[in-house]
């Protein structure tokens, strides 16, 4: 197993403090991955809907729901965020998780700090017993398709998403948790 990509990095389960630092990063990396040709309104409007310190604080506040961070020197540089309870019949199994976002900063990506990210959250769901983790992805996010494949998760299907009356295509990826040793957050 490879060490963590930087000694100087620590992740951690998120507290109700991080909610500020949580939802502006969210909102960085959501419009440079989906605001691709500039922001238009209903992009906008996702981002203060979704993203807002209010939003997060409401997230951080749910027993359904689970942040870990990844800080460098102090300085969120990536979460993950999952929800124990969530349903998506394309990865229909008694016990799954859902993986909603892995946002890494831009200047931090290709680093292996979304690959530890992702082995945490894999062992905190599992230590919570889980048998798969699920997630979607944008069909138009390619480094993202490309990561998760690298990860042994499996494209089981499409599903839409939908935000201000406007329709995503997204492809439900799912990886099986049997055997999971990967440690969850510090």
């Amino acid at each position: 197993m490879r060490p963590d990509p930087s000694p100087e990095l620590v992740f951690r389960t998120a507290g109700a403090s991080d909610a500020l630092c949580i939802g502006v990063l969210a909102t960085q990396v959501f419009l440079d991955t989906y605001a691709t040709d500039g922001i238009r309104p209903s992009l906008a409007q996702e981002v203060l809907e979704q993203l807002s310190t209010n939003s997060i604080c409401a997230l951080l506040a749910d027993p359904a729901t689970s942040f870990i961070v990844a800080e460098r020197a102090q300085h969120m540089v990536a979460f993950a965020q999952l929800t124990f309870g969530s349903i998506q019949p394309l990865a229909a199994v008694e016990r799954a998780v859902e993986l909603n976002r892995l946002y890494v900063q831009g200047r931090f990506t290709a680093k292996g700090i979304g690959k530890a990210l992702l082995h945490r959250a894999e062992g905190l769901a599992a230590s919570r017993g889980a048998s798969t983790l699920w997630l979607t992805v944008w069909t138009g996010n390619q480094r993202a398709l490309a990561f998760y494949a690298s990860q042994q998760y499996q494209d089981v299907g499409s599903t839409m998403y939908v935000f201000q009356e406007e329709q995503f295509e997204n492809r439900v990826l799912a990886k099986p948790l049997q055997g999971q040793t990967t440690p969850g957050p510090t």
